[in-house]
């Protein structure tokens, strides 16, 4: 008798479980894989397309994810989230994550009108471009981090502001004040309402 093959076409050890062979819908999905922070369900997704279909599973309604630091992501699979699961996304950390730029934001600006809060810091290839379309097509959007995102000017923060979202960058006039105010050391008689 032949040793039973695993799923990726080799041979499995005698006793071992075949991955498609668990129960996934009723023991698997309820009691395990609903435990399993979202990050890493979509770390595995990478591995296998079984899991693709349990983030599908996992999360129908998205409405907030970290993505904090996941020195692998790039444009492509926020584009993917952004298009299959952005409906109902309110808040979205993308943080430290150096390959995510305009392509990516712009996505999800188009694909999130829910969006409230969207951390980008450090997000060196983001620019302005990315920015005027989440001011253009994001109507709820009430906090943006874009600390360190260099490619990010003024301008097209600009527009945020004047709906009031709340911004971590401050506006160049301001830093010139606290500047000024520092560098003279006259704190009390400098009048940052200018």
């Amino acid at each position: 008798m032949e040793p039973p093959m695993d799923p990726s076409g080799g041979e499995q050890e005698p006793g071992a479980v075949r991955l498609l062979d668990l129960p996934w819908e009723d023991v698997l999905l309820p009691h395990v894989l609903s435990r399993v922070p979202l990050r890493q369900l979509l770390w595995l997704q990478r591995v296998s397309r079984a899991f693709r279909a349990l983030v599908q599973l996992r999360c129908p309604a998205l409405e907030e994810l970290d993505l904090t630091a996941c020195r692998q992501l790039k444009d492509e699979a926020i584009v993917y989230l952004a298009q299959r699961r952005g409906a109902g996304l309110r808040s979205l950390s993308l943080a430290v994550n150096a390959n995510v730029g305009d392509t990516a934001v712009q996505e999800l600006a188009r694909n999130c009108p829910e969006l409230q809060h969207l951390d980008l810091t450090g997000c060196l290839r983001v620019g302005s471009d990315g920015i005027r379309t989440l001011a253009e097509y994001c109507p709820a959007l009430r906090s943006l981090r874009v600390r360190h995102c260099h490619h990010v000017a003024e301008p097209s923060l600009s527009r945020l502001r004047k709906r009031g979202v709340d911004i971590d960058v401050e506006p160049p006039l301001h830093q010139a004040l606290v500047l000024l105010q520092d560098m003279v050391g006259f704190a009390p008689f400098v009048n940052l309402q200018v």
